[in-house]
């Protein structure tokens, strides 16, 4: 994997991240963030991504217009008395990471109008750099019931390095590859989690108010880790980032203080399986973007890393990678590139020239990009 790192206002290549000593690899602490991350070793982790409390200020409940409740967070996790709390809660969790974060490391956090603003300004004093504001646009939001304010459609990351100097990670070609071959850009069109992907608990009920879609953390994972980095996620959850951490290959360590969500999130990830070898390599080619980019079939599992596609006729295999390149006898680039490289032509739509094997039937995988548009409706 090509790994480029900024220095100044160019990029240089980063060196292979070293082994991780007296660290609780794949561990769910179970215990305050702040407390937990104070006993971790200096300068040990490679990447943190951080979903804290929100903070929502709910004044009461909300109903949709039928007459049901929507459930909504109001979890005593997410209370707080005053800003200054919360501000303080902020300040705090933040220093014991930057403490943690290996120089050369990374801080992704994400929230929602309530908190990200503040949350970005503690940031920058506490001495991170901000890279980027990610917004992730949600395909399928919740309406806004009653009507007396515009949805509320995205939420906010902010993806920083430890300091100005950071020589960071950031795998470009894997994301130029993941959107078909064009500049990821800073808006990121996904679902939120649902369906077969929302964690139950007891009852069948969602176990998380707010868990979010793997798709989201592969991205994020894929872009500035590489496999054996050390991630860490203090506000752990059901366990998102540590299944995905163990697909792509990548170590992580969880914190975790609601003992709920700690049991649902050690089931989820034991019956998570890593990627082999052959499915972690990524490349990126040149082709343009079609209305919706093969990464995003990928991101969202509806084909996996490891897949064997083939012509109809079955003449031409390729396999998929984890950056959504596909190989075919060495060879790696897009569904567009490797499909007209086997044929020997100038051009190729691989979108109709390639199919997955579904119930012993071939089938173009156009039609998983007409059922993710389905899904985005």
């Amino acid at each position: 994997m090509t790994v480029l790192t900024r220095v100044g206002s160019g990029v240089r290549r980063a060196k292979k991240a070293e082994p991780a000593h007296d660290l609780p690899l794949g561990q769910i602490l179970v215990e305050d963030c702040i407390a937990a991350m104070s006993k971790l070793p200096t300068a040990s982790v490679d990447m943190i991504f951080a979903d804290p409390p929100y903070n929502l200020q709910l004044g009461g409940d909300l109903f949709r217009p039928e007459g049901s409740r929507v459930d909504a967070v109001d979890d005593d996790w997410d209370k707080f008395e005053t800003f200054g709390a919360y501000d303080a809660f902020t300040r705090a969790w933040l220093k014991e990471a930057r403490r943690i974060l290996k120089p050369n490391g990374t801080l992704w956090v994400i929230g929602s109008y309530h908190n990200i603003f503040r949350v970005g300004s503690a940031l920058q004093d506490a001495g991170y750099w901000i890279l980027n504001d990610i917004v992730w646009r949600k395909a399928n939001p919740m309406p806004n019931f009653r009507g007396t304010r515009f949805t509320n459609a995205h939420e906010t990351l902010i993806w920083a390095s430890h300091s100005e100097d950071s020589r960071y990670t950031f795998n470009y070609r894997a994301m130029k590859a993941l959107n078909d071959e064009l500049q990821m850009r800073s808006d990121w069109l996904l679902p939120i989690c649902s369906g077969g992907e929302r964690v139950k608990g007891e009852g069948g009920h969602k176990a998380h108010p707010t868990q979010k879609p793997e798709s989201l953390l592969y991205r994020v994972l894929l872009a500035c880790t590489n496999k054996g980095d050390v991630v860490l996620d203090p506000f752990f959850g059901t366990g998102t980032t540590g299944a995905v951490a163990r697909r792509l290959g990548r170590n992580w360590i969880g914190i975790e203080r609601e003992k709920r969500y700690v049991k649902v999130a050690r089931e989820r990830i034991d019956s998570t399986l890593e990627l082999d070898e052959s499915a972690m390599r990524t490349m990126a080619s040149k082709r343009s973007q079609p209305k919706v980019p093969f990464g995003a079939i990928v991101e969202t599992g509806m084909l996996k890393p490891g897949t064997l596609l083939t012509d109809s006729k079955r003449r031409w295999e390729a396999s998929v990678c984890a950056d959504a390149s596909i190989e075919h006898k060495g060879e790696q680039g897009s569904i567009h590139r490797i499909g007209a490289a086997a044929q020997g032509a100038s051009a190729c739509n691989g979108w109709t020239f390639w199919h997955y094997e579904e119930a012993g039937v071939l089938t173009p995988i156009d039609a998983l990009r007409q059922r993710y548009l389905l899904m985005m409706d």
